[in-house]
């Protein structure tokens, strides 16, 4: 197998002992489209979301979970990454607001531990803006957005 084919592979989930289906396995089951390019984990992700179902990557030689999706897995550069199920479960680590002009409304920019230990940026809804605080217990939420928007699909918490 060539460099590329074996990243290819582990990038689509051709690994031992993996979690859970990757989208080209979930179009066959669920009817949702197929990735069309094996190295395209960003694809993937919003494929998932758009699915409905919060992933991330987990090496499996490490153990260790990752996000934002990669092909390789960082201080490693193993390809063996499989996608696994977040809990949603998270704690805010920092928060700020972003403050606009009227009659625009201010929001917040928060970066959050998942309980599977990666850190992603995101915003807290569902409360004001300064309430949220370092240390709380926050939820994930997928958000689909119109098509045509760049991502089509992210995740938001609300608080636990």
């Amino acid at each position: 197998m060539s460099a590329f084919t074996d990243i290819a592979a582990s990038a689509h989930g051709n690994t031992a002992g993996k979690a859970t289906d990757h989208p080209s396995d979930l179009a066959a089951d669920t009817g949702h489209p197929a990735m069309s390019d094996p190295i395209k984990p960003d694809a993937d992700y919003q494929a998932f979301l758009k699915a409905g179902r919060f992933m991330i990557q987990r090496g499996t030689t490490s153990g260790v979970c990752h996000f934002y999706p990669r092909a390789i897995e960082p201080g490693t550069g193993h390809t063996d990454l499989e996608w696994v199920e977040a809990s949603g479960r998270g704690t805010v680590y920092s928060t700020t607001v972003v403050r606009m002009r009227a009659p625009a409304l201010s929001y917040n920019v928060a970066l959050v531990d998942l309980a599977e230990g990666p850190r992603l940026m995101s915003r807290v809804e569902g409360i004001a803006p300064e309430d949220v605080r370092i240390g709380m217990a926050v939820r994930a939420r997928i958000v689909l957005v119109d098509e045509g928007t760049p991502g089509g699909a992210h995740v938001v918490f609300d608080p636990a």
